[in-house]
């Protein structure tokens, strides 16, 4: 009974099985197993069949942190190769290879692949239908901390039957799904390649490097692109730089080359084969550069998301920029405003502050305006410009002295009430002409504000100014929202200034305190005019000026004729600066104690690379006499011990870049490192050929680091 049952059972297993699919079957060689890989030859089918092409793979299994190289490695290691000696029925062979990533391991940038990986290998048979014997010897060279190199030996045979997909098959498909699709054919394309010779980043005997620059067009937003560039002549392809715009439907991609004895000539007199991996998607094509000077960055509108994200950096920009040193002499107007409230009515209050914030963004409406104007006819924009034309700085000179004057007691300020007629329906003049004067007050701490940048204004600028106008009103417009931002909140909230004490006596006392301010303000400003425009016009300034003030101090005695003379001298004061103005730069030595100074009408950047010959450190400081901050941060940070100490060590150069008057050289050098105003300082090494740019605010720490790292430590 028993044994009835078993035959019964084994009969029925025997006839399921022959209803079963047919497994594929496997085809590959045994595995060869080290202490840091595993690595065996498969192939896609079981048999040759009748096709011309067989396609096999090189399988690698790799332990967690070791990897194997790409065919162009980078600054070390080689990639894998295979010998075909005693193969049968072996004709051409062409290895493929997926999409390889970047590694960056003690300053050496090296390509290849970590974990599991099938590198294709495309056959041609001698004699198709025929069984193809294959005898493969690999070498290849594992890393992580240290570098093994290895060589496995493998054997697969293929009868001459049908060509159905092997276990293996899945693999191998995988890997060619991986491989870079045509560039240009799909969603990615380049364009516009140009070469321009720099100095070797190393800095090694023999070597010499140069520039590519391209922009990458792409359907689908590109997110953190990463780009190889092949060449025969080419030994190391540095990591690129890489600018998103257009919302990442467009990248601006520079790399430096590195090669023996390398030309631009050599490189554009042949192709390029460029590799472009982003995310999960990857191209390749061929290009050929043409050789020239590197373009600026070509946006001209941003996506939504990107606008959104610049304007509420704009906004914090400008709400950081009320700490700025530049705004800090209009302080004193801040004070008296808010004090000049206190016991007021709550309505008056917010009204005050309202025509406060009023002025402050009609100013930077009226710079956003000034920036499109300029970008329109093809001239250099940028923040704080302003400060360069001796005519405007003794319009400050008037200004502030005016202001000044004006809490010191001499006159009050009979501005024009048509300046506040919408402010608040209603107001008697009185009261107009006072919204009018916080209006001007607003307006004033904009001008002050613009000789320096500020953490957050130098990112927004950069933006705004390489876009189209739209862009530029909006980002200004948030700019200047956040420097009115402590004004409109004061009128959120009158009842705080209200409760400050009433004015008084003592007002008169703290005002003459605080017009010292503004009178340091107006010598610091004629400093400014020296660096300019000269002494000649300076000394005209100061005697304008100061005609100016007596005619003032003096209406009464004088008569009625002291008014018009005080304008006449007021006007002499911001014309005769202009007229005067020394063509000559100041007459200065090309060493200012360790500072090197560049010439400012010759390429920035040509005097920048020449002085990072040989892998030197260098440090550049492009300031001028009009930014504040700029001087804070020499006086604090690049002139403290330990970084002058530090600069010693590593025998670096520190050059320093004259803005006070303009330059479009220095204009197009800012441009080039997507920047619009200062301070500005970047640290240039072998470790950092492309620059390290520096925070408008310095501290010792951030320098320091950037040296280090500029020095390739």
């Amino acid at each position: 009974m028993l044994a009835s049952v078993l035959r019964r059972g084994v009969c029925v297993v025997v006839a399921a099985m022959g209803f079963m699919p047919t497994m594929a079957a496997a085809a590959g060689s045994d595995w060869v197993r080290t202490e840091q890989t595993q690595v065996r030859l498969i192939s896609a089918v079981d048999g040759v069949g009748d096709s011309r092409t067989v396609t096999l793979g090189l399988q690698f299994t790799l332990k967690p942190g070791w990897k194997i190289y790409w065919r162009a490695p980078g600054d070390a290691g080689f990639p894998p190769s295979i010998d075909w000696s005693g193969s049968a029925n072996l004709g051409t062979t062409q290895m493929l290879w997926p999409a390889p990533h970047r590694f960056d391991v003690a300053g050496l940038s090296t390509i290849g692949y970590k974990g599991d990986v099938v590198l294709p290998i495309q056959v041609t048979l001698a004699e198709p239908g025929k069984p193809l014997s294959v005898k493969a010897k690999v070498d290849y060279l594992t890393c992580d901390d240290v570098c093994i190199p290895y060589t496995a030996a493998f054997t697969l045979d293929l009868p001459a039957a049908a060509a159905r997909p092997s276990g293996e098959a899945p693999l191998i498909a995988g890997a060619m799904s991986a491989l870079p699709r045509a560039a240009g054919v799909d969603s990615i394309a380049f364009t516009a390649p140009i070469l321009a010779e720099i100095d070797a980043p190393g800095g090694k005997e023999g070597e010499q490097a140069v520039m590519l620059s391209l922009v990458v067009d792409a359907t689908q937003p590109l997110k953190n692109p990463d780009l190889f560039v092949e060449h025969p002549k080419i030994i190391v392809a540095e990591p690129p730089s890489v600018q998103i715009e257009e919302g990442g439907r467009r990248a601006v991609i520079t790399s430096v080359l590195v090669g023996d004895k390398l030309k631009a000539a050599d490189l554009a007199a042949g192709n390029l084969t460029l590799t472009l991996v982003d995310d999960t998607q990857a191209v390749e094509g061929t290009v050929r550069a043409t050789t020239g000077a590197m373009p600026a960055a070509t946006g001209s509108s941003a996506s939504g998301n990107d606008l959104w994200s610049i304007l509420l950096v704009a906004l914090l920009g400008g709400l950081v920029l009320n700490l700025m040193p530049c705004v800090l002499p209009v302080l004193s107007l801040k004070v008296m405003g808010a004090i000049g409230h206190g016991g007021a009515a709550p309505a008056r209050v917010r009204a005050g502050f309202l025509a406060s914030a009023a002025g402050v963004i009609a100013s930077f409406l009226v710079l956003a305006a000034v920036a499109v104007g300029l970008k329109q006819a093809g001239l250099a924009v940028g923040w704080g410009i302003q400060f360069q034309q001796p005519a405007f700085i003794g319009f400050m000179v008037v200004v502030v002295l005016l202001f000044a004057l004006n809490l010191a007691g001499v006159f009050e300020i009979p501005l024009p009430g048509w300046l506040a007629e919408s402010a608040v329906a209603g107001e008697q003049r009185a009261g107009r002409s006072e919204l009018a004067g916080h209006f001007v007050a607003g307006a004033f701490a904009t001008l002050l504000a613009t000789p320096c940048s500020a953490p957050f204004v130098g990112t927004a600028l950069s933006f705004a100014l390489s876009r189209g106008p739209l862009d530029i009103v909006a980002v200004f417009l948030a700019l200047g929202v956040g420097l009115a931002a402590p004004y409109l909140l004061l009128a959120l909230f009158p009842r705080w200034a209200a409760r400050l004490p009433k004015p008084g006596a003592w007002m008169v006392i703290l005002k003459k305190v605080l017009s010292l301010a503004l009178f340091a303000t107006a010598v610091w400003l004629l400093s400014v005019l020296l660096g300019a425009a000269g002494t000649p016009a300076v000394i005209a300034a100061v005697v304008a000026a100061v005609l100016m003030s007596a005619l003032l101090m003096a209406r009464r005695r004088v008569g009625r004729v002291a008014i018009p003379a005080a304008v006449a001298a007021a006007l002499a004061a911001m014309v005769l600066p202009a007229v005067l103005a020394s063509t000559a730069g100041p007459a200065t030595a090309a060493v200012d104690g360790r500072w090197v100074r560049l010439d400012p009408t010759r390429d920035i950047a040509a005097q920048v690379r020449q002085a990072t010959a040989g892998g030197k450190v260098v440090l550049v400081d492009v300031t001028a006499d009009w930014c504040v901050t700029c001087q804070v941060n020499k006086k604090l940070v690049l002139n403290a011990e330990s970084i002058v100490q530090r600069l010693a060590e590593a025998q670096a150069v520190s050059l320093k870049v004259d803005w006070t008057r303009p330059s479009d050289a220095i204009s197009q050098y800012l441009a080039a490192n997507n920047r619009y105003g200062i301070p500005f300082n970047i640290v240039y090494g072998p470790g950092a050929p492309l620059g390290i740019a520096l925070p408008e605010l310095l501290t010792v720490e951030v320098v320091t680091q950037a040296l280090e790292k500029a020095a390739g430590r």
